[in-house]
């Protein structure tokens, strides 16, 4: 399931360079699901991919002249079709949550693994997506127990004044019925 450097097997695997050390490596108890596409609205192409790896090529699109250089990760993509890649290895700290809190805990990329979903807040997600989504999770739980379904949040959840995802169209009760 997951090798003893935190990747989990059997999935793809690009290590990006936008990560760090976690404070604490033990206090793993928190899931945090996101949305992404690049450009906006448009799947496939890659392009999350560059992003993540800091290889967003500026000249591509014109939206990517204001992000090209962020540097930012997740943990985990996963695409339309349910084609799923790590980033960061579970140890280590991804940077997606950004300015954030929960619970009035602060910070919470130090305690938290970030799912990036291939959408937008205009249209559904896809069945391989939630598929695959209740799988991880089912993995990263059986790995870090403290993630229990009330630890399982959106962006929006811990940074609420702006950040809109997982979004209108992220079906909770559809993934939690797949969690049991």
């Amino acid at each position: 399931m997951v090798n003893s450097q935190g990747w989990l097997e059997n999935i793809r695997h690009l290590p990006s360079p936008h990560f760090d050390a976690r404070p604490d490596p033990e206090d793993i108890s928190l899931l945090v699901i996101h949305y992404i596409s690049l450009p906006p609205e448009q799947f496939g192409g890659g392009f999350v991919d560059d992003f993540f790896l800091g290889k967003l090529d500026p000249t591509v699109h014109p939206y990517f002249e204001d992000i090209y250089q962020v540097r930012v990760s997740a943990h985990f993509f996963i695409e339309r079709d349910g084609r799923i890649t790590q980033y960061v290895s579970l140890q280590d700290r991804a940077w997606h949550a950004g300015l954030s809190s929960f619970q009035g805990r602060d910070k919470c990329n130090d305690y938290a693994i970030g799912i990036e979903l291939e959408g937008s807040n205009e249209q559904p997600f896809t069945e391989a997506q939630y598929k695959k989504l209740a799988e991880i999770t089912q993995q990263i739980q059986a790995i870090y127990p403290k993630i229990t379904a009330d630890r399982i949040v959106g962006h929006c959840d811990i940074s609420p004044e702006r950040k809109i995802d997982p979004g209108q169209y992220f079906d909770w009760d559809k993934y939690l019925k797949l969690l049991r």
